[in-house]
Parts: C-alpha cells; sequence; structure tokens
C-alpha cells in the first residue's frame, strides 16, 4: 500500500493559542518499506504517526493511501504504542485475539493467535497473564496482537523504548524477520539514531518544531544489521550531525536561551539516543 503525505501541516490549539506542530511536510512511502523517524521532542513524529492512522486530521494538507484520502482509522494501519497497552484481564491469547473478536468463528480467532504467538516465540505462555510477563515479552504480545489484523501498515511509536539493550536487540532482530516474512510496511519512531539506522530503509530527519523535513538518509547497508557495528556508528553519526542544530533549538527555547550541546556533558556519544527523555 503506497502513502503520500502531501503539504501536511497541523496545529493544535492550546491555552496560550495555536501551536504549529507540523509545517507542510511532503513525502512518500513505498509498499513493503522500512521507514524510520527522528527528531527532537515535541517536532511531530508522533503526531504525523496519528494523522497516517487517521486517528487525527491534518489542518492542512492531505494523506492518501493508494490514492485515497485518509480520513479515520482502518484495520489496514495499526498502531503499536511505547506502552503495550495490554488487557490485564485477558490471558496472552485472548489479547492476541481481541481485534479479531465478532470478525471470525472462535476456532479460526484461535489458530490465528497461536500461530502469531509462535513467529513470536511466546507459544509457551499463550495462558499467561499481563503481569506474568517482561517487558520484552510484553511487545511481543502488542506486535502479535497488531499483526492479527493482518495490516497492510504497522504504526510503531518508540515500541521498545522503556527495554534493556539486550531485549531491544533481540526484538529488532524478530521485528526484521516478521517484516521480510510479512511483506508490510512498517512506519517507525524512534529517538534512538542507531536504533533507525538498524532497522530503516530510510530514515527521515525531522527539525525542531514545527516539525518539517530536514533530511532524508537512504541506508545502503545488508541486512541483518549490527546495531554496533562499523557501518552502522558512521551512519548513525551522520545523523546526530544533522540532529544536534535541531536539539539545540529546542533547549534553547523551551529550557534556556544559552544552552548548547557543547555543555551537555551527559549527553551519550555515537547518537544511542540522542533526544530522548528531552
Amino acid at each position: 500500500m503506497r502513502l503520500s503525505v502531501e503539504s501536511v501541516t497541523k496545529e493544535f490549539i492550546a491555552q496560550h493559542g495555536k501551536v504549529l506542530v507540523l509545517d507542510k511536510i511532503s513525502l512518500q512511502i513505498k509498499p513493503g518499506e522500512f521507514v524510520c523517524f527522528v527528531g527532537p521532542s515535541g517536532c511531530g513524529k508522533t503526531t504525523l504517526l496519528n494523522l497516517i492512522a487517521g486517528l487525527e486530521q491534518p489542518t492542512q494538507g492531505a494523506i492518501q493511501k493508494n490514492g485515497e484520502k485518509i480520513t479515520a482509522p482502518g484495520s489496514d494501519r495499526v498502531v503499536i504504542f511505547q506502552e503495550a497497552a495490554l488487557f490485564p484481564w485477558l490471558n496472552v491469547i485472548q489479547n492476541v485475539e481481541f481485534g479479531l473478536v465478532g470478525r471470525m468463528e472462535a476456532r479460526k480467532r484461535h489458530e490465528i493467535a497461536r500461530a502469531l504467538l509462535n513467529l513470536v516465540h511466546l507459544g509457551r505462555f499463550e495462558k499467561a497473564y499481563v503481569h506474568q510477563l517482561s517487558g520484552g515479552m510484553k511487545s511481543r504480545v502488542a506486535i502479535a496482537r497488531a499483526l492479527a489484523l493482518n495490516p497492510s501498515v504497522l504504526l510503531m511509536d518508540e515500541p521498545f523504548a522503556a527495554l534493556d539493550a539486550q531485549t531491544r536487540d533481540i526484538l529488532h532482530e524478530e521485528i526484521e524477520e516478521i517484516w521480510t516474512k510479512t511483506k508490510q510496511t512498517i512506519i517507525f519512531v524512534t529517538h534512538n539514531v542507531r536504533e533507525a539506522v538498524r532497522l530503516g530503509d530510510r530514515v527521515f530527519v525531522f527539525t525542531a518544531r514545527p516539525g518539517q523535513i530536514k533530511k532524508e538518509f537512504k541506508i545502503d547497508l545488508p541486512r541483518p544489521r549490527d546495531t554496533n557495528s562499523e557501518a552502522v556508528v558512521a551512519y548513525a553519526k551522520l545523523i546526530q550531525q544533522e540532529l544536534r542544530e535541531e536539539i539545540e533549538k529546542f533547549l534553547k527555547e523551551e529550557v534556556d536561551s544559552e544552552w548548547t550541546l557543547k555543555k551537555a556533558d551527559f549527553l551519550r556519544p555515537a547518537g544511542i539516543d540522542l533526544g530522548s527523555g528531552i
């Protein structure tokens, strides 16, 4: 499913007046592409994801799928949020089946859910409840629940941000394996520059608010990729250079007009999480 974002602007009404979040964003996403968005906090990455999902409507411009304007949510575009948002009163397989209730008979729902749990390596935990799962396991369940709807597009909003590095690396491998098998289009929002390079065919760097596309990077590396490889680190450094100025703009506006990245000794090198937590 081809996605087209055409001169999209988004404003929100705040207590002190209108806030321009996105300003004339235009981009094209091909079927089966894995695209990552990176940028300073508040630059509109998640807002654009919500617009593509149909959860919000643009103030100006349009978003189209295969030439048809997106005006509402649809099962062809499923969002996976930073928090897994699982239902604690349901067990794992019931959570995965949830979106299929009313669409097919129980036996068929169960077959689909069990196959997807096996795909994300959770087949032995189908009867477990949410409080019995680790963070990585909850993320796997959320992915399986999204896949149950067989969407054309997966919209992933920092789904691994709260996980430790080892678990995140494992999930990178698994989401790439799923993407290879399903050929779905994936749009992935992250603050982690190396994560974007590890996963993306293309990485779009956003400016500070109002968000615009500052630069597009085509990641011309073979798969699978190692997050710590020299090639991934080299791409991450290039993207980090583009982000430094934007994060500095954000912090001067929101925190301190004299703030510079040179003063921020606490920031990690090599773009590990540039912009995270800001």
